[in-house]
Parts: structure tokens; sequence; C-alpha cells
């Protein structure tokens, strides 16, 4: 079973794999004005190829209009610059979208 730790003052996604470190990530998180949510969530629904600035998949939250995806501007990667979703690279997003079932837990503080 896997579960996902998103550490923002870090902006690092963390992999967890039956309670042990798997996979580490850089992210991109909410700027000031549109932080990204703490809390415990859940995925709940992916798509692949969701269009627009979400890049090449989703993995859609259990808050409302939230979401990991990718995205069509790598240079964020490492930035509080999004609307308060957790951006990858594209690369690394197709991996975690391969890895991870809906109903995975997310924990982000």
């Amino acid at each position: 079973m896997y579960s996902i730790l998103i550490n923002r003052a870090a902006r690092k996604l963390t992999l967890y794999k039956d309670g042990k470190f798997f996979r580490q990530y850089t992210v991109a998180i909410g700027k000031p004005s549109t932080p990204t949510p703490v809390g415990n969530f859940r995925i709940i629904n992916k798509a692949v190829n969701p269009g627009g600035p979400f890049g090449a998949r989703w993995l859609g939250l259990s808050i409302r209009g939230y979401g990991i995806h990718g995205t069509n501007n790598p240079s964020s990667i490492g930035k509080a610059i999004s609307n308060g979703c957790i951006r990858m690279h594209n690369r690394n997003v197709i991996e975690l979208f391969n890895l991870v079932p809906i109903g995975t837990p997310v924990r982000i503080v």
C-alpha cells in the first residue's frame, strides 16, 4: 500500500510503500495568495492528458478543486507559484500516476 506525504516548506512529495520510503520528488506548491491546503486527503480520481496547464497526468484530491498534476511550465517546479495544486515534472507525475491507486492517502503538512 502506498501513501504520500507532501511537505510544503521543503517543496517535496515523498512516496511511501508499506510505510517505508520509496521515492521523493521536488514539487511546486501554491503561492501565498492561493496556498496549498494542509490536511489529510485521498486520491479520488485520475486522468491521462487532462489538457491545459495540467501536464501529462492529474490525480484529484478529496478536497474539491485540488490535485497533484504535471505541468506545461517545468521551470515552476520547486517554487510557490500554483493556485494551490501540487505540480510535478511530467515524467515524475507519470511515474506516480502508474504506481498509486485511487484511494491512496495524501498528507499535506
